[in-house]
């Protein structure tokens, strides 16, 4: 698809004046001949022109002989895409689109979502209610028996009950203490890793 130049009116003008010279030679008169009616030139038509100029005595340079001119590129016309292709390449959006989903919702539990309230989420909640309450409970249990026993054996070391009382205190705390490290422990490994 070549390009071509839209003719001025200079132009024009100026194939007249070669025109009515004699001095021009007979292949440029044919030339100016055929382009005298012409809106429209090919380049290559408008250089072989002012080539023709030069050796026939006239200095033209090929700007100045389209000075008024302008450049015209053809409307480029696309061809009609392929269906078979069209078919294609929405086939292949779809199935790219069906990945990226399944890609974001690979986490999510669709009967989890749907199934509020069921007889084995009831279960399992029930299960978890009742480690916590056994825990607690065990918890209570190793505290108060560890203080009653610290005050009971504390009677052969302190006459006094005040005395009594804070090591049996002391001992309780540290039980305490223990069993909150271990259960934490605990619950940390069922947890995973923070």
């Amino acid at each position: 698809m070549a390009s071509s130049f839209t003719l001025g009116p200079k132009f024009h003008e100026k194939v007249k004046e070669l025109l009515e010279e004699d001095t021009a030679s007979p292949e440029l008169l044919e030339q100016l001949e055929t382009i005298k009616e012409e809106t429209t030139i090919p380049f290559k038509t408008a250089r072989r022109l002012q080539k023709l100029l030069q050796e026939n005595g006239y200095p033209v340079y090929l700007h100045e002989l389209l000075e008024d001119s302008m450049l015209y590129l053809p409307k480029v016309e696309l061809p009609p895409r392929n269906p078979e292709l069209v078919a294609r390449l929405e086939k292949i959006k779809a199935k790219l689109a069906n990945e990226e989903y399944m890609r974001i919702t690979r986490n999510v539990n669709p009967q989890e979502i749907s199934s509020h309230g069921t007889l084995a989420d009831f279960g399992r909640e029930v299960r978890s209610v009742k480690a916590v309450v056994v825990t607690v409970f065990n918890f209570l249990v190793t505290v108060v028996a560890t203080f009653a026993c610290a005050y009971m054996g504390s009677q052969y070391l302190f006459t006094e009950t005040t005395s009594r009382v804070i090591s049996a205190v002391i001992a309780a705390s540290v039980v305490g203490l223990a069993e909150l490290y271990v259960l934490v422990r605990t619950m940390e490994g069922d947890l995973g890793d923070p």
